[in-house]
């Protein structure tokens, strides 16, 4: 019996192995089914899904920043260029801690707590692939610290970079402009433009001036090296690479040594002057007084240079020829007498007597000459610059009537020059003061305006195109500062004048006008200034006041404060018959046109219609023109112009 028990115990083990040994090789088939389902679903049906990630993750794009372009005068002299510098930089991938690295730097170079703050900012802005600068511009001795430490800081490497350069210093600061580093809200603004993969890889951008206009052609586009890379996110090795597109050489417009002649004259005063070639539209100079340089912004202004540039009585940043606004003085009486004749308010024979001032109620609005200039005619009007002949015809006028002739002529008007941020100015009406005050106009606030004074408010580019489509017989020229754009390897492109609607004034009434303000620099308020010029030249002193002055007190220099004191202006062109430059310049707190304004004018009509200096020479330094150095510009280049008498294009030889 035991022994049958034994054996049926025995039996009973054997089934229960058995079931067991069956269950595994069960689970153990289903498992390997499974598995082999799996391992065919991965390597068959997601074989190219995989294969693509893993090539994702062993190539990478690292994008190439283009050069930017240059930016050259009319001449081919260079306004601002590249220039290449020894730069350290530090490569994401190779450090894991930038505290330490920075530690071990700190002992060869200094590093500074905005040279930190500017990499991180950089790091979180990269795919950690490509090497980012921590510090620009080393010097010889710091390369030779760093390359003999290379061994024990590993990321760390010395590249050459290229860095914007403005050759010039000051000269043309606030027409040339500057680029910066790029924020925030320029990544904002590029992102919702959708032209942030343009600058991928790049650290700067145009922050003013011809900088920023025209930054597309400017910047280029990104190229782009195809790396391998390691597990641990290494370059090992470049696989291809597209190269970028550089950015367009831009020639301008200016001549810069006109320019710097122009700044020079001005001598430390402040002021603005705008000369334009009357047939093109094409800005001969642009000046702002005083500037700034713009190298100092190209990494970052430091905080000292920064505060001293703002704290400045002087406004040193104050683009004055673009966005200055002053009362235009008598160079708006030219103006005034155009509107009066186009109006029939005046004809030319008509006398106004003068006898130093215009009595309207109990006010008396004062002449600039205390006893008059007595019988007065239109032509004299312009040539004496009689204030009581403009109260009176501008009262009889009315504001709105003169806002309505003025706008025209580009007063209160943006000229669209190829720059932003230009002022719009003010062109009074009674329409614009019930809409800015509230307040209905006055009739005895329109003999202000006859004389340039009360509420006008223009910038010296807007009078400066008034002067020049004066010149051009009433047919106004958008005002440009490009002539062409060059990629390389590319035919330039040429930027045609563009022409405005003409103004409907008569032949007659631009030449008597004309007449008179050449009669102005023959036997006028400029005559001295201009005595044996060599040449005849149009054009008409302004004395634009600071500070009101009461009816009993008079008006003593001595006595007012220097930034009180009146603005010195002066608007002309030249040759007067066939003109080849128009201009308006303003002299703040500079006196009487003739005193300060007109002089500066001579000096700039000698130097391009003569290739004459100033007789005082010393001092005046102009950039010098080696041939070697000149840059190339296109020498076909002619600039399309437009004839006033018949409104069709026609061209000219470039000067």
């Amino acid at each position: 019996m035991r022994v049958a028990d034994d054996v049926n115990q025995a039996l009973a083990s054997l089934r229960k192995m058995r079931r067991r040994l069956l269950l595994c090789a069960m689970l153990a088939l289903v498992g390997g089914g499974l598995l082999i389902a799996r391992l065919a679903y991965l390597q068959v049906v997601r074989h190219a899904d995989f294969q693509a990630q893993a090539e994702d993750n062993r190539i990478a794009l690292v994008p190439v920043p283009p050069t930017r372009g240059l930016i050259l005068d009319r001449n081919g002299l260079l306004m601002a260029e590249n220039v290449a510098y020894y730069t350290l930089e530090l490569a994401p991938s190779r450090f894991s801690r930038i505290e330490q690295t920075v530690a071990d730097l700190a002992g060869l170079v200094e590093i500074t707590s905005r040279d930190v703050r500017r990499f991180r900012r950089l790091l979180e802005d990269s795919r950690r692939l490509e090497p980012l600068p921590i510090k620009s511009r080393l010097t010889d001795e710091e390369v030779a610290k760093i390359a003999a430490n290379r061994y024990r800081l590993p990321g760390v490497e010395i590249r050459a970079r290229l860095f914007r350069s403005y050759p010039h210093g000051e000269l043309a600061g606030h027409l040339i402009g500057h680029i910066g580093r790029i924020s925030q809200a320029d990544r904002k603004r590029l992102d919702d433009a959708g032209e942030l993969s343009r600058y991928l890889g790049a650290t700067h951008i145009g922050k003013a001036g011809i900088e920023h206009a025209y930054e597309r052609l400017l910047h280029g586009r990104p190229g782009y090296d195809e790396v391998e890379v390691s597990a641990a996110g290494r370059v090992m090795r470049t696989l291809s690479r597209r190269p970028p597109v550089n950015g367009a050489d831009l020639t301008l417009t200016i001549d810069l040594r006109l320019q710097a002649l122009t700044e020079q004259l001005f001598n430390g005063r402040r002021g603005a002057l705008v000369a334009i070639e009357p047939s093109s539209g094409e800005v001969l100079a642009f000046v702002s007084q005083p500037g700034f340089d713009p190298n100092l912004f190209v990494d970052g202004i430091d905080p000292t240079s920064w505060q001293a540039l703002n704290d400045d009585p002087d406004k040193p940043l104050l683009n004055r020829a673009l966005r200055g606004t002053y009362p235009p003085g008598s160079t708006y009486k030219p103006f005034m007498a155009l509107a009066a004749l186009e109006t029939g308010m005046r004809r030319p024979g008509d006398i106004t007597s003068d006898p130093g001032y215009f009595q309207l109620g109990e006010h008396r609005f004062r002449d600039s000459r205390p006893d008059g200039h007595g019988s007065v005619d239109l032509h004299k009007s312009i040539v004496v610059s009689s204030d009581t002949y403009y109260y009176k015809l501008a009262y009889e006028m009315g504001v709105d009537r003169i806002h309505g002739f003025m706008k025209a002529w580009g007063f209160g008007q943006k000229t669209g020059i190829d720059l932003e941020h230009e002022a719009t100015g003010v062109l009074p009406s009674s329409e614009w003061k019930q809409r800015r005050f509230r307040q209905k106009w006055l009739p005895g606030e329109s003999p202000s305006i006859g004389i340039g004074q009360g509420y006008n408010a223009f910038t010296m580019l807007q009078l400066a195109h008034a002067t020049a489509t004066l010149a051009n017989r009433g047919q106004p020229m958008r005002p440009r500062l490009m002539r062409a754009s060059q990629v390389s390897g590319s035919a330039p492109e040429f930027v045609p004048a563009e022409p405005g609607e003409p103004i409907a004034v008569k032949p007659e009434h631009l030449r008597l006008v004309t007449r008179a303000m050449i009669d102005v620099n023959r036997f006028g308020t400029s005559r001295v200034v201009f005595n044996e010029a060599g040449y005849q030249a149009a054009g008409k002193t302004g004395t634009a006041q600071v500070i009101g002055i009461r009816q009993n007190e008079k008006y003593d220099v001595r006595k007012v404060a220097e930034r009180h004191r009146d603005h010195s202006l002066f608007i002309a062109f030249a040759p007067a018959v066939s003109p080849k430059i128009a201009l308006a310049v303003i002299v703040e707190n500079g006196g009487f046109g003739a005193q300060a304004a007109a002089p500066i004018a001579r000096a700039v009509f000698d130097f391009h219609l003569l290739g004459r200096l100033p007789p005082d020479r010393a001092g005046i330094r102009l950039p010098p023109i080696d041939e070697s150095e000149l840059r190339d510009v296109p020498e076909d280049l002619e600039p399309e112009r437009v004839s006033p008498a018949s409104g069709t294009a026609a061209t000219g030889g470039a000067r």
